[in-house]
């Protein structure tokens, strides 16, 4: 396909390229670290990536059960990210033509008229705001909020940014615009900020059945209208990079923004997710389940949610059923930390892997990272159950750790199937914990679901997304015609796991039970 000529600026040659060549930069703002990934247009192929830091960046928690980070990090790492990828010496930047964004969902970032940073990001982990949306989930009314918003205000950005309003007024005042994390790093890039319907559904902004901003929940939190962006498609120019950013940067001043998405969104279209009864499954900081529907789905309990997935629109419903839970890949990283930190996630696979299946009756409650949705909103915690002082050792309680993220995905799986959702085949990049074969197999026995490995990530995703959006792909059909999986895991040995799963739940149950 011959793409729009107005579209694209012109290539720039230098002696070190000897081809002429299309490419897209996808940038990740994950909670660990930022990654880029550089995309060739015509061959789809992955050219280089990076990212950075290279250890988890830092989470400030000055509360219990608090979370934040400051937005102004995300674009020094992104900085540097991309730094690194063009060092690489494997592609020319100013070839770059588009770029799409994917970020961590439901954070709060707050700028004032100079588009300054007035505080800290409160990001997605952060559980201060939980009441002030159980609150407006009871008064508002519980049928109004899932008839409307598909979901409770729970604990996503409009809550957080109400608790801002009452507990630092001072700089609510000074509030010019709020944005998620996505928007904040496009505004640095472009100088413009927006926002789109589906980044408003995941922050309880936007009204289903009017299919509007909903006035009720800014009447209700007493928000003006003007703090929300211009709403844009999420496949549309978010904004132009600015030329002093260019430079900075070493790309073209006329490299546009033609994407943005959440992380779970985005991960759905790195693989192809778009259509009813297809599903993607992440296993990063957090672990998600993310399946299409084209209904308006709403759980009566608000413990799995529903948001405009990214091929949304008004008059042909496609909607993000997702299941999030906080305590996954923190809690893997977690038991690094106090049993391996010198050893690579590699060798803690294969270390977890030398123990049985259900590691010797070792049981791990996942729960350590803020309240959980699924859980009804509860702190449960992490715990560690049967522990045999004689028996266990380093790679049974690594192998539990694995185990118990899995069939906390399970615990969700079911409330999904209550929904009416009931996936053959689930998808899943080559990342994270799926790179450990002692999860993936945890996780596919405990759901007796198959996997469907992808050589794919959230930033090759937003790098697609940029060219989706910028016009050079005809169609979602086109931009992934040559997306194939690496593998498939197949269900094995379900029958242990259940037995094993019953038991976790059990103990599970029993924590729930004694809050």
């Amino acid at each position: 396909m011959q793409p729009v000529a107005i579209l694209f600026p012109p290539i720039v040659f230098n002696n070190q390229f000897s081809e002429i060549h299309m490419y897209f930069l996808g940038i990740d703002i994950g909670t660990s670290s930022v990654k880029v990934s550089i995309v060739e247009a015509s061959s789809q192929r992955k050219v280089c990536s990076a990212q950075y830091p290279a250890e988890e960046a830092p989470i400030i928690s000055p509360q219990p059960n608090w979370a934040e980070q400051d937005p102004r990090d995300w674009w020094a790492y992104f900085k540097q990210a991309l730094s690194k990828a063009n060092a690489s010496g494997l592609y020319d930047p100013k070839q770059i033509t588009a770029i799409g964004i994917a970020y961590q969902m439901h954070g709060l970032v707050v700028v004032d008229k100079d588009q300054q940073v007035l505080r800290n990001a409160i990001i997605w982990c952060d559980s201060r705001a939980v009441e002030l949306g159980n609150a407006a989930f009871e008064e508002m009314g519980k049928a109004f909020n899932l008839q409307h918003h598909l979901n409770s205000p729970g604990n996503f950005t409009a809550s957080k940014l109400a608790w801002v309003k009452a507990n630092e007024p001072e700089i609510y005042q000074k509030i010019d615009k709020i944005m998620l994390p996505g928007d904040f790093i496009a505004m640095k890039l472009s100088g413009t900020i927006s926002t789109s319907i589906s980044a408003l559904s995941e922050g309880i902004f936007w009204d289903f059945q009017r299919n509007e901003l909903s006035t009720a929940l800014l009447d209700y939190y007493g928000f003006d209208a003007n703090l929300i962006p211009t709403i844009l498609p999420v496949f549309a120019e978010h904004g132009q990079i600015k030329q002093t950013v260019a430079d900075e940067l070493g790309l073209s001043a006329a490299v546009t923004i033609n994407y943005k998405a959440g992380d779970q969104p985005n991960n759905a279209l790195s693989l192809n997710v778009l259509q009813p009864g297809e599903v993607a499954a992440t296993a990063g900081t957090s672990g998600v389940i993310y399946g299409v529907s084209d209904k308006l789905i709403a759980d009566r309990e608000s413990r799995v949610n529903t948001f405009a997935h990214v091929n949304y629109r008004k008059d042909e419903v496609r909607t993000g059923v997702l299941l999030c839970i906080n305590g996954t890949g923190i809690m893997n990283s977690w038991g690094r930390k106090l049993l391996g930190k010198e050893l690579s996630y590699d060798q803690i696979n294969t270390l977890a892997a030398a123990s049985p299946i259900g590691s010797k009756g070792l049981q791990v409650i996942p729960f350590g990272n803020g309240a959980e949705r699924m859980l009804n909103n509860q702190l449960v915690g992490a715990s560690i159950s049967a522990i045999d002082l004689n028996r266990h050792e380093t790679a049974d309680i690594l192998r539990a750790i694995q185990e118990g993220i899995a069939f906390a995905f399970r615990y969700g799986l079911d409330i999904m199937r209550k929904n009416g959702l009931y996936p053959q085949m689930i998808r899943a990049g080559n990342a994270n914990l799926f790179l450990s074969p002692v999860f993936r197999d945890s996780f596919v026995g405990a759901t007796n679901v198959p996997v469907e490995v992808y050589d794919h990530d959230g930033s090759v995703g937003a790098a697609m997304g940029a060219g989706i959006g910028s016009g050079y792909y005809a169609d979602f059909r086109e931009a992934f015609q040559s997306l194939k999986p690496v593998y498939t895991v197949e269900p094995n040995h379900v029958d242990q796991y259940e037995e094993n799963y019953q038991q976790w739940k059990e103990i599970l149950v029993n924590k729930i039970k004694a809050k």
